[in-house]
């Protein structure tokens, strides 16, 4: 029987104006390293042209999630595209791209974007992208529900993207009254993220609501678990959870290593130009 996961904190996203043409807000603010493994952090933001110039990562990635709007995106390695609502970029940075976000003109873009530690071992791996567009995407139907699976799987249903770090990732939409069960190995740690509605969820029941952000409890002990989520009116959420890194988290800006030599090495191959080459 696998494990029933509860929730076991709530947290209520603020967001906060940070100039005339962004606001946003710390989904999972960074500095938690332990308690959030392997995700570092996690923003939503609102913003117009011209937000997010032209910047460096390394040894991470970062998934770009659209609520609404077109986002261009242009880098180093890999030329430019758009995503609009529902789509998701899966960028791994590895041992260094740069990379610049931008709305298309005239539009505001709302987004969702998680950095995920790479262990030390892939911290150098070459740079990849995966752009998943929503309507490529595999999904899973339930009576009421719809669960669209952009990483990982969903009770047998699995999605092709590649990680170097085991992740699921599913998008859950249902309608009101409906309940379903998402199935997670034990030793992943995970959360909830509510973007539109209100439901119970896991195996106490826990409220959530739009703009908040339900933690989920950890089972490391079990081989299988599983969370219920039930809809009060139509819900719509993403679920993140994968298996913890276990490894020293040392952080400056966009570079995320393991040492501060690592990051010192990070700075001068920037500055040297090494991260388009």
């Amino acid at each position: 029987m696998p494990a029933q996961r509860r929730i076991r904190r709530v947290k209520t996203v603020q967001i906060e104006t940070n100039s005339p043409i962004h606001r946003s807000g710390p989904v999972l603010e960074p500095g938690n390293w332990e308690e959030y493994d392997p995700f570092l952090m996690l923003m939503e933001d609102i913003f117009q042209r011209g937000t997010f110039d032209f910047h460096p990562h390394r040894g991470i990635e970062t998934v770009t999630y659209v609520i609404d709007g077109q986002l261009e995106h242009f880098d180093s390695k890999a030329g430019h595209g758009t995503l609009g609502p529902g789509d998701v970029q899966w960028m791994t940075a590895g041992r260094g791209v740069i990379h610049k976000e931008d709305p298309a003109p005239g539009s505001t873009v709302h987004s969702l974007q998680l950095w995920i530690n790479l262990p030390s071992a892939k911290k150098m791996t070459e740079p990849r992208y995966q752009n998943l567009k929503a309507s490529d995407m595999p999904v899973r139907r339930e009576e009421g529900a719809i669960i669209r699976v952009f990483s990982g799987s969903s009770k047998g249903v699995k999605a092709p993207t590649l990680n170097h770090v085991p992740v699921t990732m599913v998008e859950m939409v249902l309608e009101p009254g409906a309940s379903i069960v998402q199935d997670l190995p034990g030793s992943y740690n995970g959360f909830l993220y509510i973007l539109e509605g209100s439901g119970t969820f896991g195996a106490d029941a826990t409220e959530g609501k739009a703009g908040q952000v339900l933690f989920l409890s950890r089972v490391e002990n079990e081989t299988e678990s599983e969370i219920t989520v039930t809809s009060k009116e139509k819900l719509r959420l993403l679920l993140y959870a994968g298996e913890p890194i276990n490894e020293p988290v040392v952080a400056y800006g966009p570079f995320v290593m393991n040492t501060q030599e690592e990051i010192r090495q990070a700075i001068r191959d920037y500055q040297e130009g090494k991260f388009v080459e």
